[in-house]
């Protein structure tokens, strides 16, 4: 790491544990608002629509949390942020907490002193080449210029698979996904390369999404999910226990439509720990009894954020694959609500 690095990173570290004293829960109650940082813009996952409003599977979570802990699923500032930005951004405190895409890695859970407080969605990194370009493989990219997002995973993970296959590249540097969709649909790349989330989401925008394929390698492993500033435990358990209501509560039968009944049927202890009709959880996280149900009222659980969002049946098309519950053979698996 060069000196200019090492400072940078001490810097946000500095911000993120002064930032972190100040007790993150009682200002966000105190403000009566989630500041949520979120990608500068990604179909499916967040985005502006016609009328301004953010829509997304990202987006989504912030309405979660804020409907657990404000009991309002709107009151919400949703801030844009670079792969560049992003950090600082919640180390300096103009957010609460960072919910975009951006993959837990060790340097930046323990030396930029952030927490996440698990995984919303496991993906990994893949490569996007026009119909046109007659490429099947990944491999078959030598000499290739490539689209990458600056202060992204994705630049070392490029370097990475060129060099393990013996080929060439050459680095097309772009700030945004946006400046990335446009550098490639103009031809200034042969192609582009981010999670396989985010390629797909591209295409859904595109004029004719099928003239462009997304080759078969996944090339990394990228986890993504929600993470606060370090020595903000109450905070980052609110978030993790967020995420962690959506997930069971798909498990457990619990949507948007059937939780105010379930929250007085009373038939499964889980579910009423759950919903806070039985226990007091709400009350160790300094919340309502019915922060959870309030979350998932505000959206839906884990499986109706992304079906609606992300789904088969959207223009971003994934399929739940690893991000499918335990039960069904994928990784999502939340700790018990007791």
């Amino acid at each position: 790491m060069n000196k200019s690095v090492f400072l940078g990173a001490l810097t946000v570290a500095g911000l993120a544990a002064g930032a972190a004293a100040a007790g993150t829960l009682d200002d966000v109650k105190a403000r009566g608002k989630l500041n949520c940082g979120v990608t500068t813009g990604l179909i499916g996952f967040a985005a502006p629509d016609a009328n301004g409003e953010w829509q997304g599977f990202d987006v989504d979570l912030c309405r979660a949390i804020a409907a657990g802990v404000l009991n309002d699923p709107n009151a919400i500032e949703f801030v844009p942020t670079t792969g560049k930005t992003r950090f600082t951004a919640l180390a300096s405190g103009e957010i609460d907490v960072l919910a975009r895409n951006t993959t837990w890695t060790f340097s930046r859970d323990v030396d930029l002193k952030f927490e996440f407080a698990g995984v919303n969605y496991y993906d990994g990194q893949g490569f996007m080449v026009p119909k046109s370009l007659g490429v099947s493989s990944a491999k078959e990219l030598d000499g290739a210029t490539v689209c990458i997002q600056t202060g992204t995973t994705t630049e070392l993970n490029l370097a990475d698979f060129f060099r393990k296959n013996n080929i060439s590249y050459e680095p097309v540097p772009v700030e945004t996904n946006a400046e990335g969709q446009q550098q490639y649909l103009a031809g200034a790349c042969d192609t582009y390369t981010t999670d396989a989330s985010g390629l797909a989401a591209t295409r859904a925008a595109f004029e004719v999404p099928s003239d462009h394929i997304i080759l078969p390698e996944i090339v990394s492993k990228e986890p993504l999910g929600p993470l606060v500033r370090h020595g903000d435990n109450e905070w980052g358990d609110v978030i993790r226990w967020t995420l962690n209501a959506l997930i069971a509560a798909e498990e457990l039968g619990v949507t948007s439509a059937n939780a105010a009944d379930m929250s007085t049927a009373g038939s499964n202890p889980e579910v009423n720990r759950l919903l806070g009709s039985e226990g007091n959880l709400g009350e160790m996280l300094g919340l309502s009894a019915d922060w959870a149900k309030n979350a998932i009222m505000a959206r839906g659980n884990y499986a109706e954020i992304f079906e609606k969002n992300i789904g088969e049946n959207t223009p971003v098309g994934l399929a739940r694959g690893l991000n499918a519950q335990w039960t069904d053979g994928g990784l999502l698996y939340s700790p018990p609500f007791r």
